[in-house]
């Protein structure tokens, strides 16, 4: 009984911060305002289907898979590197790994921005070397570098948690029988750590594909990505309704994704060699 009790506050916190907002974005997302009052309508799901609005979708998913898939190739041989038996100072590494999130996530991407413009620290530096001032600011790269800096340790974490678990004694008699180190790596090390690879990628593409504060400073505005045309609904057009639909499609796609790896991750339960 007192375990009951003790569930109750928690309870009361989800259905006030998880729950109403929920049905608020359902209800929102099913009803149209006109003249004669709200009707219930899927008019904002079929505009969601219009060509410029695809467009936005389409760029939104590209630039995160692109940035999942940098992170990645940066954030596996990190964590490979972090999780080595003989690495001293371990856990300061990861520290310092995790010492940016400590910073607020505003003020990471504005960082960013004194570091790319025209007369920034980077441009300066070539400018001594002879090389004339690169564009950096406000383009895909610019925006993929915000996403790869601030989602990376969410790819690293996990992999490094996995693969710091793993039996050395497998690797050992991978050694033993003659296996030489890559072929160690592909066929025993790399299929141990997926698990950890899905899970980065899921922690990395969900927050990237619906960012809105990278696109709009290191983008200038000129990219409006998914995450951007919500929060303008919300906050400038005034369209609640559209807005609470393309964010319903959103929660859709994140959890059809999570759905995925978390299947993907039940079948790789206790580490499955090829």
């Amino acid at each position: 009984m007192k375990k009951t009790w003790a569930a109750y506050p928690y309870i009361f916190w989800i259905i006030i911060f998880t729950i109403v907002p929920m049905g608020l974005l359902v209800y929102f997302s099913i009803t149209v305002n006109t003249p004669n009052g709200t009707i219930i309508s899927l008019d904002n799901f079929r505009r969601f289907t219009e060509p410029i609005y695809l467009k936005v979708l389409i760029r939104s998913l590209s630039l995160a898979a692109i940035s999942t898939v940098c992170c990645l190739l940066l954030g596996y041989p990190a964590a490979l590197f972090l999780s080595g038996r003989d690495l001293r100072r371990k856990n300061t590494l990861v520290l310092l790994m995790v010492l940016p999130m400590w910073m607020n996530f505003l003020l990471r991407t504005y960082a960013w921005l004194t570091l790319l413009e025209r007369k920034g620290l980077i441009n300066t530096l070539l400018g001594k070397i002879g090389i004339p001032p690169l564009n950096l600011l406000y383009n895909d790269f610019a925006v993929v570098l915000g996403m790869v800096y601030n989602f990376l340790p969410f790819m690293v974490l996990p992999i490094y948690s996995v693969l710091s678990k793993i039996d050395h004694s497998l690797i050992e008699a991978a050694e033993d029988l003659g296996a030489d180190p890559l072929t160690t790596f592909l066929k025993v090390r790399f299929p141990l750590s997926l698990p950890g690879v899905m899970s980065g990628i899921t922690m990395v593409f969900m927050p990237a594909v619906t960012t809105f504060v990278i696109s709009r400073l290191l983008g200038g505005g000129q990219y409006t990505l998914i995450g951007n045309l919500i929060e303008q609904q919300f906050l400038t057009v005034g369209d609640w309704n559209f807005g609470s639909a393309i964010s319903l499609m959103m929660m859709l796609i994140i959890l059809i994704g999570m759905g995925f790896t978390s299947r993907y991750e039940k079948e790789q339960e206790g580490g499955g060699l090829w």
